[in-house]
């Protein structure tokens, strides 16, 4: 075999490791998190949660007995936050602060890379390619409802409810912004991360949104009954 025979070979063996490689990430037929497992065949999809299921159960009453013991005083759930070792940081312009790293106030969940150094650095946590989770919001009034839902989502991520880890929160940030079209590349592994990371922040709106209509419906009745009104 001559040279130029082998440097053919070379890059068709290039190639071909490229392709392989494709393809194994589109064939996967198996994908598992702390708590799921997701198998998929010819003719079906069998995913495997039932501890995840469990526990979005036991989430969902822990967060609303948590949340009525604060009065659903956002103030007091911070400091219940920072009892457990999360970290709360009020930044004086923390949305555009936020921002370079296209993230927004409240919970910003673990991240790597330089956005892990930027966030520690603007929070004074040390210089570290990887950050924990902690709570970065302006100071003054925070809404109570949105605090209630930035609440569900960091105790769901105590209990390790899948979705949370970086990568499945990066995909589900490109999501939000995107028409859809990063879904055609994305391998077994990530959109079943992508799945739950939606699956997470839709359980913390459904749990805002009821408890608002349980406090605003409340209210509602209490002003009925203090005006004297009989038709409750």
């Amino acid at each position: 075999m001559n040279s130029f025979q082998k440097i053919i070979y070379f890059f068709l063996e290039l190639q071909e490791k490229h392709l392989r490689k494709k393809l194994d990430k589109h064939l996967k037929t198996s994908s598992r998190n702390s708590t799921s497992k997701t198998v998929i065949s010819s003719s079906v999809t069998m995913t495997l949660n039932s501890e995840t299921e469990k526990n979005i159960e036991l989430v969902k009453k822990n967060v609303t007995d948590i949340v009525a013991a604060c009065d659903n005083n956002p103030e007091k759930l911070l400091a219940f936050i920072e009892s457990k070792g999360t970290k709360v940081c009020k930044l004086d312009n923390a949305d555009k602060i936020l921002n370079v790293i296209k993230e927004e106030e409240g919970l910003i969940t673990p991240l790597e890379g330089l956005e892990a150094l930027y966030i520690n650095s603007v929070t004074k946590s040390g210089l570290s390619l990887k950050s924990k989770a902690m709570f970065v919001l302006r100071n003054g009034e925070i809404d109570p409802y949105y605090m209630a839902h930035q609440f569900y989502k960091w105790y769901a991520l105590q209990m390790n409810l899948p979705g949370f880890d970086f990568m499945s929160q990066k995909i589900f940030k490109i999501y939000l912004n995107s028409d859809g079209a990063i879904l055609s590349n994305l391998n077994l592994d990530e959109m079943t991360g992508l799945k739950e990371a939606i699956n997470r922040d839709k359980e913390a709106t459904d749990f805002a949104l009821k408890l608002a209509k349980h406090i605003e419906g409340s209210k509602k009745v209490l002003k009925k009954i203090q005006d004297g009104g009989a038709n409750i």
